[in-house]
């Protein structure tokens, strides 16, 4: 082979390479693009929580990764009819409660939030892992569970006002309705499972 030829070839070979580098890493950055996507849609704010909490997004896309296939190990199921009713049915008691006994009535909305949470298979652990857990099915009642969590901890230093508890039954009832209703088997039961607003 002349050396003509072959510093055509090593060029052939040299831009066959660049070519196809090229075109590897514009599959990875599409993948990566659309792996991004996919999470943004699926997780909405607590995308955007997650990345201010880990300081960048492919630390935040790690832990939201991990939070799927974690909650795909799990058995996740829906409330039966029976169980929605009396759910809800505890919900209104609570609800009930609110203009007597402000902090007992939210103490009683928390922990059957808590409940529903077992019943639906959300295994039981600290806040912020079950709060992990219920962000791959749930994330757009999530920040509201969170700040009526916030508001808890307030209250028990004695920084929370009626308004705020108010706010917090609220915030609580957005997460309680959407584990009960976000499910076949609680819509059959008509107008049952969905509880009225908290009173003003």
């Amino acid at each position: 082979m002349s050396t003509a030829a072959f510093i055509v070839a090593a060029v052939v070979i040299v831009a066959i390479l660049i070519v196809a580098a090229w075109l590897y890493s514009t599959r990875q950055r599409s993948h990566t693009n659309q792996r991004s996507q996919q999470l943004r849609d699926q997780f909405g704010s607590e995308y955007d929580r997650t990345v201010t909490e880990k300081g960048d997004s492919r630390s935040a896309e790690k832990e939201l990764t991990a939070r799927q296939k974690r909650v795909s190990q799990l058995t996740i199921r829906p409330i039966a009819a029976d169980e929605g009713v009396r759910f809800s049915d505890e919900w209104r008691a609570a609800q009930g409660n609110f203009v007597d006994d402000p902090s007992a009535a939210l103490r009683d909305a928390d922990a059957l939030v808590g409940r529903v949470m077992d019943a639906r298979g959300y295994p039981e652990g600290d806040f912020e892992q079950r709060f992990a857990d219920v962000s791959v099915d749930h994330p757009t009642t999530l920040g509201q569970y969170r700040t009526a969590h916030e508001i808890g901890l307030r209250h028990a230093e004695g920084h929370a006002s009626t308004e705020d508890l108010r706010q917090a039954m609220v915030n609580d009832h957005a997460l309680f309705t959407e584990l009960l209703v976000d499910q076949p088997a609680v819509e059959t039961v008509s107008g049952t499972a969905v509880p009225a607003a908290v009173p003003v």
